[in-house]
């Protein structure tokens, strides 16, 4: 499961409670015209795009086995996280309804801090579009949602996700322990970036 931050900021009463409005009333359309909160409607797209073990394997914390029911309570618990304040699960679809992608949003609003998860299918990874998306989440996290620093975890031997947070300019931090839901653990590499390092790096280039 995601874990919060090595890095803890100082965070008071006002920042928490608007954090967790801007993740309960988010307005992911900021992202693309592409992506949907993920909602009981998208578990069979999700289902199509998640059994492929390319887009999958890499990614610790989805439940298994992919399966409707499995991924229907993923998406539940997703939106129940939500109304707290403390998720978001996004879905990217093409024209004919099938998805293409998704994100997953963790937040800590004690914190001032989240965490990004997700894929692209094989043809968007070919054709750089999980990198584009990843810069705009990035700064949708933190101008959109409010929080402080964003911390990521990657598995060591996914060199697709190492390259593009380092390209995007990421501190590495060693490594953690992810805990996958069944329990058992995965060795990552882990990276944070705070906003105002944020701003400076990337805000000209995305504006």
């Amino acid at each position: 499961m995601s874990a919060p931050p090595k890095t803890r900021l100082v965070v008071d009463a006002a920042e928490v409670a608007a954090i967790r409005r801007a993740v309960i009333h988010a307005d992911v359309s900021l992202l693309g015209g592409q992506y949907a909160i993920a909602n009981d409607t998208h578990v069979d797209a999700l289902v199509t795009l998640l059994v492929d073990p390319r887009v999958s394997d890499p990614i610790y914390d989805l439940p298994r086995p992919i399966t409707p029911p499995n991924i229907r309570h993923w998406v539940t618990q997703a939106r129940a996280a939500q109304t707290r304040g403390e998720a978001i699960l996004c879905v990217m679809l093409d024209m004919a309804g099938a998805a293409t992608g998704y994100s997953y949003f963790t937040i800590w609003p004690d914190f001032s801090a989240a965490e990004i998860g997700g894929a692209h299918r094989p043809d968007g990874q070919s054709r750089g579009l999980g990198g584009a998306g990843a810069l705009r989440s990035f700064d949708w996290m933190f101008e959109h949602l409010g929080v402080r620093l964003i911390c990521l975890t990657a598995a060591k031997d996914n060199i697709r996700s190492a390259r593009l947070i380092t390209h995007a300019g990421f501190t590495p931090m060693g490594e953690r322990t992810s805990t996958r839901p069944d329990g058992s653990t995965r060795e990552s590499l882990y990276w944070e970036m705070q906003r105002d390092d944020w701003r400076a790096l990337h805000a000209k280039a995305l504006r």
